[in-house]
């Protein structure tokens, strides 16, 4: 099977996936990147493999807003199938979009859950969006995503895949010797921004830290929103709070090693990899029905706690919950690493060309 995958730029989670899928025998992949480097994700560079390309072109836009135009559009000839993971108000995202459907070759849209916008803004998603209607299928990356295509275009067959990447290094550091702290340490990984709701992590912090929780709490990103919600915080609270900064993919793992229990409070998260992550490190996970990874990866009482997103009070009783109950995080770390087992990308590989597998066949009943 000849694959033509378009993403964004080289996401050091994404190339495990496209790593594995390249592996595989019956696949021969191209991957086509419409930029070298996200501005706002200074993650290290590395070389790109043999079946990995960026495109020229250039870029407009400001973080995670960005319009991309790239005068050199991927070949198709001989492609059996074109993956587009890429965002639909971008110019080349289009444009692929449209030469795929021209040239009658099968093509699947791959992407997390697309946010909703109002007045304008949601007026041009609507419009750049319809083109999934011609799409062969949706791969949607989790549940949640999945329900959302279904009801956006409903003649388009939607699949659902989560987030496959390489999570050995994370059980490899969980396992290593570590000094375990008499207090429980809180991880919170990515940036301090109220979409993350750091603020909202902060106020019930200090609420359970009030109630009795004594612990540690480490922050690992870029500081962003975070310098004034520490400022406001007691200084014992904010004394018992270790801010890292951005860390290196590469780095992340001894962070996850050091905790006993993984938070992320989002306000809005079409998936969450650092669940990923959080699960091979063998933690619990603290987290909010408003992250996609936590629908498909976290059973609340099982091995996490799933909160309101925004509100602080349950997010606190959370804390307290499993800041107080030593047997209560092991058990549910355990049932974490055994999840993680089945999120390996070579397991992500196989899900994957068995969609593309079906959709084949569907395009061509014969071959059914």
């Amino acid at each position: 099977m000849k694959v033509d995958l378009v993403s964004v730029v080289p996401s050091p989670y994404q190339r495990d996936l496209f790593s594995a899928l390249a592996s595989e025998p019956e696949c021969s992949l191209r991957v086509h990147y419409l930029e070298d480097a996200a501005p706002d994700s200074p993650w290290p560079t590395r070389s790109l493999a043999p079946y990995e390309k960026v495109l020229p072109g250039w870029t407009a836009g400001r973080g995670r807003v960005r319009c991309h135009t790239n005068w050199a559009l991927p070949d198709f000839a001989g492609t059996d199938i074109a993956i587009v993971n890429a965002a639909l108000t971008g110019v080349t995202t289009q444009q692929i979009m449209q030469k795929l459907c021209k040239s009658n070759i099968p093509w699947v849209f791959w992407g997390e859950t697309l946010r909703t916008r109002t007045g304008l803004t949601g007026m041009i998603q609507q419009k750049l969006a319809r083109r999934l209607n011609q799409a062969s299928a949706i791969v949607a990356i989790g549940s949640v995503a999945q329900a959302d295509y279904q009801q956006r275009f409903p003649d388009t067959p939607v699949h659902q895949l989560p987030y496959f990447c390489d999570l050995s290094a994370f059980a490899k550091a969980a396992t290593s010797d570590q000094a375990n702290p008499s207090e429980p340490v809180f991880l919170f990984c990515g940036q301090m921004i109220r979409r993350k709701g750091i603020d909202v992590l902060l106020e019930a912090y200090q609420a359970a830290w009030n109630s009795g929780l004594r612990a540690r709490l480490i922050l690992v990103g870029r500081e962003a929103e975070l310098p004034p919600l520490l400022e406001a915080l007691p200084v014992a609270v904010r004394q018992s709070i270790e801010f890292a900064g951005f860390q290196a993919p590469d780095a992340l793992p001894a962070f996850f090693a050091k905790a006993d229990v993984f938070l992320l409070p989002s306000r809005h998260d079409g998936w969450g990899v650092v669940v990923n992550q959080a699960l091979g490190a063998g933690l619990p996970v603290i987290t909010t029905e408003a992250v996609g990874a936590a629908h498909d990866l976290v059973k609340s009482g099982v091995n996490g706690i799933i909160v309101t997103a925004g509100e602080s009070a349950p997010l606190a009783e959370a804390l307290l919950k499993l800041g107080t109950d030593e047997n209560l995080r092991t058990s549910m770390g355990q049932r974490s690493l055994a999840r993680s087992l089945q999120l390996t990308p070579s397991a992500g590989a196989r899900a994957f060309l068995n969609i593309l597998d079906s959709v084949l066949a569907s395009e061509s009943p014969l071959l059914a």
